[in-house]
């Protein structure tokens, strides 16, 4: 994928994590002791998708969001957790609805033990994370979560309304990547300045942090589902293609191809698969769809790092600002 000209170097993902190490460690073992259950099949499929190698990025923005804000406390780690488990439920869900074979650079759960069991494991993560939402004793907290939680259940429905439909708009597309990804990163955002006793000012602009870095990472995201090999993105290339998804690469060279191409790609939403995905990948690439979609992250990350103005300076509020740099520099 191109990114923006005069882009300077960021530190790597493993860099910004590092500064909360000690917490994460925390979340790693509470996952491990939230996930036993005297259920085999439960354990094995909760443990093959948490423990299969991924960022950690949500929970990790509740972490040091919380530590930006000052708090001091320990329910940061059991909210990331609840984030983190939140995000593998649906994750388990989407790869069966989208049939999805592959997850992280490895076999998907519902490839290895069934839709099935990932269904139901996924459920069994749902109600997991609101045991878990209980133990924090934060009403406040609890609606955001439930709240956040219906949001994506709506935002996977709208998704699935548009499949197949050519005719999807741009703002029908912001409108899914918002529900179904940047609201649970906004969700995780405001939790940390709950939890930290910040209000008013200060939560708005946690909320528009979190708001503004899940658009930026949903649009990469999306555009490296055409711009990056298989290996860098641990899951098939295409795959949003092949389910007949129209993401903004896809919609904005739909409306800016000749009308031959423009042809070419309604039939390819239309009808699904992979027939003609390297011709479509060329044709996204002569429109100028992937900078397009590079440079509208690049918009949304400016505003997630704008949002952090009000905060006051330190490191953590700098792994903030770097983690919205990485969303739209990562290559994975």
């Amino acid at each position: 994928m191109q990114v923006a000209e005069n882009t300077p170097n960021y530190v790597s993902f493993e860099d910004i994590a590092t500064l909360a190490a000690g917490d994460m460690r925390a979340v790693d073992d509470l996952i491990v002791r939230s996930l036993e259950s005297d259920v085999a099949l439960v354990s094995q499929v909760s443990e093959y998708i948490v423990m299969s190698g991924g960022k950690r990025l949500r929970p990790l923005i509740v972490l040091l969001a919380a530590r930006a804000l000052g708090y001091k406390g320990d329910q940061h780690v059991r909210a990331a957790t609840i984030i983190e488990f939140i995000h593998t439920a649906t994750l388990l869900h989407d790869d069966v609805v989208d049939s999805s074979s592959r997850r992280r650079g490895q076999d998907s759960a519902n490839t290895v033990f069934g839709n099935q069991a990932s269904v139901l494991v996924g459920d069994f993560l749902y109600s997991r994370a609101f045991q878990m939402m209980v133990d924090v004793g934060e009403m406040r907290i609890m609606r955001i979560l439930a709240d956040a939680t219906n949001t994506i259940a709506a935002g996977e429905v709208m998704q699935l309304m548009n499949v197949h439909d050519p005719d999807t708009t741009e703002d029908d597309y912001l409108q899914v990547i918002y529900r179904k990804t940047a609201r649970l990163f906004e969700a995780g955002a405001l939790i940390a300045a709950v939890l930290s006793g910040k209000g008013g000012q200060i939560e708005s602009s946690m909320v528009r942090y979190g708001r503004h870095l899940g658009t930026a990472f949903q649009l990469v995201d999306d555009a490296l589902d055409y711009g990056a090999s298989a290996d860098e993105l641990g899951k098939n290339i295409g795959d949003d293609l092949a389910e007949g998804k129209a993401t903004l690469p896809l919609i904005y060279a739909l409306q800016n191809a000749s009308d031959e191409d423009s042809k070419i790609i309604r039939a390819a939403i239309l009808e699904g698969g992979l027939d003609q995905l390297d011709h479509i990948t060329r044709i996204i690439e002569s429109t100028g769809a992937l900078q397009y979609t590079a440079d509208k992250a690049q918009e949304a990350a400016d505003k997630a790092i704008a949002s952090l103005t009000g905060i006051p300076d330190s490191d953590f509020k700098q792994a903030l600002i770097n983690i919205a740099e990485f969303s739209v520099q990562r290559r994975s």
